[in-house]
């Protein structure tokens, strides 16, 4: 059980532990178990960093962020320097298919675009761009397409998810075409996005939907 004064204490702990935030650059509220983020970093794998810390902490129900991405003027660069560096990056990253991504950059934003056979290489392209310098966020519209003819069986995915260190008993796994929704409820952010994991890692899946809700014995201040 948790107040949001000690729900806010316990993601400020868990933002100023982890080595490249500090907490004078990221503000923390919280509201009745959401939790707002706001402030300022000077790279985007900040951002994602922030954020992540805040999900892991027990309590959270909802997270609004609201960080802008500023750097210092030497480190700024050209939508064109971006675009070579991402290109650059994508080659070198081993998971993920050559020429198979299309990207667009407007005013330091990425935009990653294509086609895929798995989740796992949609999650590699992004992973490769985000450590870049002068990037203020990416957007990952690649599609999960796979070729695989092999019907999806529900029961595969509810074994997965047994087998995990999730709590499935209020879990619930629908299967329509290539389309695997879940939904029901866990007890923790971090059980919400290892689910959806799990689901993507199912062969001849297209999509995932995500709607399982997180459920605290919470105390309100």
């Amino acid at each position: 059980m948790k107040t949001d004064a000690e729900l806010q204490r316990d993601v400020e702990r868990a933002i100023q532990w982890e080595p490249q935030l500090h907490l004078a650059e990221i503000a923390v509220t919280v509201d009745e178990g959401i939790v707002s983020l706001a402030g300022y970093v000077d790279s985007y794998a900040k951002k994602l960093e922030a954020e992540n810390a805040a999900k892991r902490v027990h309590g959270v129900r909802a997270l609004i962020e609201n960080i802008e991405v500023q750097f210092p003027t030497n480190w700024a660069k050209t939508d064109a320097e971006i675009a070579n560096e991402v290109l650059a990056a994508l080659r070198t990253a081993w998971l993920v298919p050559k020429d198979k991504i299309g990207i667009k950059i407007e005013n330091g934003w990425v935009t990653l675009d294509g086609e895929l056979q798995w989740n796992y290489q949609r999650e590699a392209a992004k992973h490769a761009v985000i450590y870049l310098m002068g990037i203020k966020g990416v957007t990952n519209n690649i599609k999960v397409k796979s070729d695989t003819n092999s019907a999806i069986e529900k029961k595969d995915i509810e074994d997965a998810l047994k087998r995990s260190a999730i709590d499935g008993s209020n879990l619930l796994v629908m299967v329509s075409g290539s389309t695997v929704t879940l939904s029901g409820k866990v007890n923790s952010w971090y059980q919400k996005e290892e689910a959806e994991r799990i689901a993507w890692n199912t062969p001849g899946i297209w999509e995932v939907n995500n709607e399982l809700s997180i459920d605290y014995e919470y105390a309100f201040s």
